[in-house]
């Protein structure tokens, strides 16, 4: 039963932060090559606007993904389930990482896009706030890669 218990933390932790990993893999792979094409006005407005909602809607995901994979490492080590609890260890770490990243160079370019597009103005740095959100999209999705893989793995060790 308690084998269970921690594979079911570990699928939650697994779809929460699949939705994270999803949405930064999209950006990564469609958007950013979008906004490259577009002016900076409807990048700001785009960007901004996309921003507010999900700096809104997706904490509760976000921190849903870390909480669980924290529980998964934790149960897995009172368990004894060693090589799950390493590997949920891994997927801990990889998503501090992300936060950190993102609390440091994304948030605060959310920010500005986000009240700009509020404002209904351009900002004369815009493309640059892009280029810094951008500079750091390709790692956020390798550490939301590595903490799901871990996760499968700590599901798969259990």
């Amino acid at each position: 039963m308690f084998s269970t218990v921690v594979q079911v933390l570990g699928i939650v932790a697994v779809l929460a932060n699949a939705v994270v990993y999803g949405t930064d893999a999209c950006y990564a792979i469609i958007t950013r090559s979008v906004y490259a094409r577009l002016d900076d006005a409807t990048v700001t407005a785009s960007a901004g606007w996309g921003h507010y909602y999900g700096d809104r809607r997706m904490p509760i995901v976000g921190i849903s993904g870390v909480v669980t994979a924290v529980l998964t490492a934790v149960l897995a080590a009172i368990g004894g389930y060693v090589g799950a609890a390493v590997a949920a260890g891994i997927a801990v770490a990889a998503l501090v990482i992300w936060l950190l990243v993102y609390v440091r160079v994304a948030k605060p370019v959310n920010t500005q896009q986000t009240a700009a597009a509020q404002a209904g103005i351009t900002p004369p740095n815009a493309r640059a706030l892009q280029d810094k959100w951008d500079s750091v999209v390709n790692a956020r999705v390798a550490l939301q890669f590595v903490a799901l893989a871990a996760l499968g793995a700590a599901i798969a060790l259990v």
